[in-house]
C-alpha cells in the first residue's frame, strides 16, 4: 500500500503536455513524480527539476542515465514506470529501454515514429509482461465509455454508419515560422513523422471510432491536403472508411478551420438508433432512437440503472459539475495506476481497471498513419488497411 513512483522523459519548463501529464498523474493521489530527464538542454533540465522539487541526484540530463541509474536503485526507491512526453521521433528509444530494464511505460500518442517501431514495442510488452499505456485522452471521458458499453451490449442494434470529425484552427497561418514551438515540431517531418494533421489529430479520431464502435478499420480511401502554402505536412484531410462487418464511415481532420478550437465529434448509427458525443460538451451523450424520443444522458447523474460500470467508475463529480480534458486524462492514469497496484498486490486487475489504451492501439494508430498517407498518394480509389 504505497504510491507508485514515476519518472518522466521530456516535459520540462514551458512544455504544455508534460504539465498535463503531471496534473493527471497526481489527480488521485496514487502516483508521485520521483525523477526526470526533463529536457535535452542541460540547463532547462536542471531548472525544471528544481521547479518540480526533484532531488538533484534524480534530475538527469539524459533518459539513458535516468533508466540506468534508476534500475540499480533498491526496490523501495526505484521508480515503477516512466512517462514519455517528448516529440514523436523521441518516443521509441526511451520506451524500449524502459521496458528492457523492467519499467512500465506511459507514452504520448502516436506511440512511435514508424509502424515498425510500434510493432517492436508491442512485441517487447508481450515478452516482458509489463504495462504500456498510450494516452488517447478522449477514451477517458465517462460518456465515451457509456457509448462504447451501449454499442457493445447491442442497445443500438447492428452498427451501420460512423462519422467522426476533428476540427482545429490553430494552424490556419504558417505559425511554425512565427516562433510557435508546438507548430514547429508538429509540422516538421523529421520530428512529427510522415503525417501532419492526420498524425496529430486524425489518429485520435480513428481511435475514438474504433474504441466506441468496437469495430476495426479494414479499408480506406484518403484525400490529404496542404492548404497553407509553405507547409511540409498535411494540415487537412478526409478519409472514407470501411470497418468490420462492412460498416462504412467518414473521418475528417483539419487544423486550418479558422475559428475552431478543439472540435472533436462522433456519431454512430445502428439499426435501432444512434449516439452523438462531442468533446466540447463532454458530459453529454445524445441517444437518438428510431421509434421513441431522443434521450440525453449526463455524466455524474444518479443513473445507477442506466450508466454502465465503466462510465460510473470514471465519473468524478456530482451531476452538473463539469468534467473535462484534465479529468479524462486523469481517468487514464487512474486506471493504469490501479492496474499496476493490483499486480503489485498479486491481484487480478478488473476489466474497468484495464480500460485504457495500450500497445495494440499504438500499433493501429501508426498503421492508420501509414495507410492514410499511402492512400493519399495512391491512384487507387480504395486501399486495404495493412498492419
Amino acid at each position: 500500500m504505497r504510491k507508485l513512483r514515476m519518472g518522466m522523459v521530456g516535459g520540462g519548463k514551458d512544455a504544455f503536455i508534460g504539465a498535463i501529464h503531471r496534473i493527471a498523474a497526481n489527480m488521485d493521489g496514487l502516483i508521485e513524480l520521483c525523477c526526470g530527464a526533463l529536457s535535452i538542454n542541460p540547463e532547462i533540465a536542471k531548472a525544471s527539476g528544481k521547479e518540480l522539487f526533484l532531488p538533484e541526484d534524480r534530475t538527469y540530463l539524459t533518459y539513458d542515465e535516468m533508466i540506468t541509474k534508476e534500475s540499480k536503485m533498491p526496490a523501495d526507491k526505484r521508480i515503477d514506470f516512466i512517462t514519455i512526453v517528448t516529440p514523436n521521433f523521441a518516443h521509441f528509444g526511451p520506451a524500449m529501454m524502459a521496458l528492457e530494464n523492467g519499467f512500465n511505460v506511459v507514452v504520448e500518442k502516436p506511440m512511435t515514429f514508424t509502424l515498425d517501431e510500434a510493432k517492436q514495442l508491442k512485441k517487447k510488452v508481450e515478452e516482458t509482461g509489463l504495462q504500456l499505456c498510450l494516452t488517447h485522452t478522449y477514451s477517458g471521458y465517462p460518456m465515451v465509455k457509456q457509448a462504447r458499453a451501449m454499442i457493445k451490449e447491442g442497445a443500438l442494434g447492428k452498427v451501420r454508419k460512423i462519422y467522426v470529425e476533428y476540427k482545429q484552427g490553430w494552424l490556419s497561418k504558417l505559425s511554425e515560422r512565427e516562433g510557435n514551438a508546438q507548430a514547429a515540431w508538429r509540422t516538421d517531418p523529421k520530428k512529427s513523422g510522415k503525417a501532419g494533421a492526420m498524425g496529430d489529430i486524425g489518429t485520435h479520431a480513428a481511435h475514438l471510432a474504433e474504441y466506441i464502435s468496437g469495430l476495426k478499420i479494414t479499408k480506406l480511401c484518403a484525400d490529404l491536403n496542404i492548404v497553407v502554402e509553405g507547409r511540409h505536412l498535411d494540415d487537412d484531410g478526409s478519409v472514407l472508411l470501411k470497418f468490420e462487418n462492412n460498416v462504412s464511415g467518414v473521418l475528417s481532420a483539419t487544423q486550418i478551420a479558422a475559428g475552431e478550437e478543439n472540435n472533436l465529434k462522433i456519431k454512430i448509427y445502428g439499426e435501432k438508433g444512434g449516439i452523438e458525443w462531442m468533446q466540447q460538451e463532454p458530459n453529454t451523450l445524445i441517444v437518438k432512437w428510431l421509434e421513441k424520443p431522443t434521450e440525453i444522458l449526463r455524466a455524474g447523474g444518479n443513473y445507477a440503472n442506466v450508466l454502465s460500470s465503466f462510465a460510473l467508475k470514471n465519473c468524478r463529480t456530482p451531476g452538473g459539475h463539469p468534467e473535462g480534458y484534465l479529468e479524462a486524462f486523469g481517468n487514464i492514469y487512474h486506471n493504469f495506476a490501479q492496474t499496476l497496484l493490483a499486480k503489485l498486490e498479486g491481484k487480478e486487475p478488473t476489466k474497468e481497471m484495464l480500460d485504457f489504451p495500450g500497445a495494440e492501439d499504438g500499433v493501429r494508430g501508426m498503421a492508420f498513419i501509414e495507410n492514410v498517407v499511402a492512400s493519399g498518394q495512391s491512384k487507387e480509389k480504395w486501399t486495404e488497411f495493412i498492419i
